[in-house]
């Protein structure tokens, strides 16, 4: 990778990632693009261009523009509010990911692509899931990532087009708010934990599913896109974990630095059924055989990290 364009720059893992990469590869071989007419404020260094993924011919003119030679394609609807506008999340989703793909084959392009545990369903084996498996999910978000999983791999083995991915589980940031998806609590508790010291969680308690930091998420990315290429067996959507977590192992995470946190419920039914229709845990072995994936942060180390941020950045330090 030496010219990055990113698509869905101003989400949670985009507006992240194009700091981290712009720190690898420097801040004028990255062009951050999205909806919104402005980039964020900590971005501004950044090479900005307002972006709608689902228009193919800007698709590709930003690109040739930039002379990019990889695109991270993070343009999506997520779980919890693509069940609220299905067909609108189908056109993104798929529309953007196949204008994403055809860019990368007509100009030669590298390509990353996240894929989710959204993909899986209710009938995947939920404790240590497979890399490879049964994968029938009940949301319009998990459709379009298992679509994504083969289309991806159809223009590797058509095409040639360099296509590469991880499944992503919940990720955690003090940085940037998540995107109104189903793991999104695991972010939000730790900033009621700071502001109130209290949290109502809209997942019930004994809900395991996976989450990762995202220092190690975008770790994960650089690992996977520097790979060599005859290493990688799967190419794309890989499985990818730090650790398994239900909401009172994260309330007891915090209450070794806050010991007077309390967690209440207040179950919300949609995001509890997409929740349990997800795996509890990932096995991950083909990541590390295949490049040496490892996830820098355990529960407890996160939470330290987490807190320590956001007592900073909420005044609270």
């Amino acid at each position: 990778m030496k010219r990055i364009m990113i698509t869905g720059s101003l989400g949670q893992i985009g507006s992240e990632l194009a700091l981290y990469l712009a720190n690898i590869y420097g801040e004028e071989n990255i062009l951050v693009t999205d909806l919104a007419e402005k980039t964020l404020p900590d971005l501004a260094n950044l090479a900005y261009k307002k972006l709608d993924v689902t228009d193919f011919a800007a698709f590709k003119q930003a690109a040739q523009d930039f002379a990019a030679d990889t695109i991270m394609h993070l343009a999506a609807i997520l779980s919890a509010r693509g069940e609220t506008m299905p067909q609108t999340t189908y056109k993104v989703n798929m529309n953007g990911l196949f204008n994403a793909l055809e860019v990368a084959r007509e100009l030669h392009l590298q390509l990353f692509c996240p894929s989710s545990i959204g993909s899986f369903g209710p009938g995947t084996p939920m404790d240590n899931t497979p890399q490879d498996t049964l994968q029938r999910p009940e949301t319009m978000y998990g459709v379009t990532k298992v679509s994504g999983e083969l289309l991806c791999d159809y223009y590797y083995k058509r095409f040639g087009v360099d296509a590469r991915g991880v499944r992503f589980p919940g990720l955690i940031s003090w940085k940037t708010l998540p995107g109104q998806g189903t793991t999104d609590y695991a972010v939000h508790i730790y900033y009621a934990a700071i502001k109130e010291k209290s949290y109502t969680s809209y997942i019930k308690a004994n809900t395991f599913m996976d989450m990762m930091y995202l220092p190690d998420a975008l770790q994960a990315i650089v690992d996977l896109m520097e790979a060599p290429a005859e290493k990688l067996q799967h190419r794309n959507a890989f499985n990818v974990s730090a650790m398994s977590v239900d909401p009172e192992m994260i309330a007891a995470s915090i209450r070794k630095f806050i010991p007077e946190f309390t967690l209440k419920y207040e179950v919300d039914p949609v995001r509890q059924q997409i929740a349990e229709s997800w795996p509890n845990s990932l096995d991950v072995s083909a990541a590390k055989k295949e490049w040496n994936f490892k996830a820098r942060y355990d529960l407890d180390k996160m939470t330290e990290d987490m807190l320590s941020n956001l007592r900073v950045k909420l005044g609270k330090a």
